[in-house]
């Protein structure tokens, strides 16, 4: 063994002097570990780094997959691994500052919506996305997210998705109060008001109540036992630093720093091509996002008749059909 050790060095070493010299450096960021770059992103509290994942490799069609939360993950975006590749479609999960495979940093000033669109701002410029090939695929919190973004930086998109999500909370907690809540079991609304007028949101009866009550009639309408993993890995790891200040405690209606917001009179000003998908079980009005659709000035939308808030889940083949045609048709 000793008599072969030199000889094997000797040649090791021949091995690597006739390597290009480039042999083991990564012809693109990420390469190396699979699609994966820790994105720097700069914020009045310092810099911090958020985690994005590529998959796939086209040129013209590159989704960005802003998650739902606030404080959620990409993990339940993983179903698109079941029908964008063999679309050729390339696609980008990202985890928001605050979540999950992201930095987490305990600064509440950072959970602002104005912080929020310059960090997916900057992610873009990282990933090199621009008005020939970027589109943007936002769900829940995400399609809000969405809407800001393109109500600021509409010239670097391609296309834009918004899933599930309405242009105002206000109408949002209206129909709440006038349509959910009068649909649930009156006895389990009475206990779930009262554990979250009194703030006991973290009492497991909370969840007790919720889940059968309101989760599988409107939030996915699956028995939970049987919900997805990456849908149930998503659920459990919700960043309560970043989503109870943002939507409030209670999982029926919003009440935290976005209970005003309402972009009901601007999205005519969103000119690029926009898909608004509802679901007529959503906990979000399908027909005030059918009415979204109709002010976007190159808007079109797409109703999940048996879905309810993850659609994409729940009426999956109506939710991806319609998504995927509609990148096809702003691809064309």
């Amino acid at each position: 063994m000793k008599r072969l050790l030199p000889a094997l060095l000797l040649l090791l070493a021949a091995c690597t002097t006739t390597q290009p010299s480039n042999y083991f450096t990564p012809r693109e960021p990420g390469i190396q570990a699979g699609g994966v770059r820790m994105i720097p992103i700069t914020t009045p509290k310092g810099t911090f780094n958020v985690w994005t994942k590529r998959t796939g490799n086209n040129p013209r069609i590159k989704v960005l997959l802003l998650h739902g939360g606030p404080g959620a993950t990409h993990e339940y975006y993983e179903v698109m691994d079941s029908f964008f590749p063999a679309e050729g479609i390339e696609y980008y999960f990202y985890d928001q500052l605050g979540s999950a495979y992201s930095d987490q940093p305990d600064e509440p000033e950072l959970w602002e919506l104005p912080r929020f669109v310059e960090e997916v701002e900057q992610v873009r410029q990282a990933l090199g996305l621009d008005k020939d090939n970027f589109y943007l695929l936002g769900q829940s919190w995400g399609g809000l997210l969405g809407i800001e973004y393109a109500l600021k930086y509409q010239h670097h998109l391609k296309g834009l998705i918004v899933s599930n999500m309405m242009a105002s909370i206000p109408a949002y907690n209206e129909y709440a109060k006038r349509v959910l809540m009068p649909g649930l079991d009156q006895a389990a609304l009475a206990e779930i008001q009262r554990l979250e007028e009194t703030g006991d949101t973290q009492n497991p009866r909370y969840m007790e109540l919720l889940v059968p009550h309101h989760y599988e009639k409107h939030f996915l309408r699956i028995p939970a036992a049987q919900w997805p993993n990456p849908v149930t890995r998503a659920m459990s790891r919700i960043n309560p630093k970043v989503y109870v200040p943002m939507q409030g405690p209670s999982e029926l209606g919003a009440s935290g720093k976005l209970v005003n917001w309402d972009r009901s009179a601007d999205l005519k000003r969103i000119t690029v091509p926009t898909l608004v998908i509802g679901a007529r079980h959503d906990t979000m009005d399908p027909k005030h996002m059918e009415w979204m659709a109709s002010q976007f000035p190159n808007g079109r939308y797409l109703y999940c008749a048996n879905g309810s808030h993850m659609a994409l889940y729940d009426d999956q083949q109506t939710w991806f059909a319609g998504v995927i045609d509609f990148i096809r048709d702003v691809d064309r």
